[in-house]
């Protein structure tokens, strides 16, 4: 059974088939998934959607590239929001350095915020990172978000800086770009990172694995990342599938 720890299923291209393409979850043993909001609409989205399905649950943040939007309403909210028995998560957040709709510094300041409150309600948290490595490591480790873990979603970065999260008692999440033939980051820390350090994700509806690259993610190829990990590890997918299982249902609680 495979465990999707990130998907967008609250996304507007989900809007007109969300049946068929849980089905095709399930059909593809997708056991669990965690429905990630991060701004108004996608949160108000993902309840929804975790009301509506038994098998999905959601993490709940603001992003990055968003942050300028953030009222302090909103982080009471985020709080209240905490409570719920199916939000397993805060996030995502982080720093985004691609875009330039927030500045850097209100990116920060957000970030720490939920850091601050994630500590607080005792939930992991789910890192958004985009060209910001050394300031994303940098903030969690001031910040002490040790004390909370969670996930380096869809990570990118080196095997250095994957080090230095471990550490902090974050587990690495590869998506699509570990099956993409020219990925040597993503193919070096799938090797590297601990087995019941690694966890798997298709951040869909974006960064489809290959053969599908360039087309609408969605949560069934969670497998294909699963059968590039096992390939690149030298091990059988079977075991690959269950402990990654295994290490999402540790780090949510479940």
């Amino acid at each position: 059974m495979l465990f999707d720890t990130h998907v967008h299923l609250n996304a507007d291209q989900f809007d007109e088939d969300i049946e068929e393409v849980i089905e095709r979850a399930r059909d593809a043993d997708v056991e669990r998934m965690v429905v990630v909001g991060f701004d108004e609409k996608t949160i108000h989205r993902a309840l929804e959607l975790i009301e509506a399905y038994d098998f999905l649950y959601a993490a709940v943040g603001w992003h990055p590239v968003d942050a300028i939007d953030m009222t302090d309403d909103h982080l009471i909210w985020l709080e209240e929001l905490a409570a719920h028995p199916k939000v397993v998560a805060l996030g995502e957040m982080g720093l985004d350095y691609h875009w330039d709709k927030s500045p850097k510094d209100i990116q920060k300041e957000v970030f720490v915020k939920q850091i601050h409150l994630a500590k607080k309600v005792n939930l992991p948290i789910i890192i958004h990172n985009r060209d910001a490595d050394q300031d994303i490591v940098e903030i969690l480790e001031a910040e002490g978000a040790k004390k909370v873990g969670g996930i380096m979603h869809c990570f990118g970065g080196s095997v250095e800086i994957a080090d230095r999260c471990l550490k902090m008692n974050f587990y690495i999440s590869l998506g699509g770009p570990v099956t993409f033939k020219n990925a040597k980051r993503p193919k070096e820390v799938a090797k590297h990172v601990p087995l019941d350090k690694l966890l798997i994700e298709t951040d869909c509806p974006y960064l489809a694995p290959h053969p599908n690259r360039g087309k609408r993610n969605e949560p069934s190829y969670v497998s294909l990342v699963a059968e590039e990990i096992a390939s690149l590890r030298g091990m059988e997918y079977e075991e690959l599938a269950k402990q990654t299982t295994q290490n999402a249902n540790r780090l949510f609680k479940m």
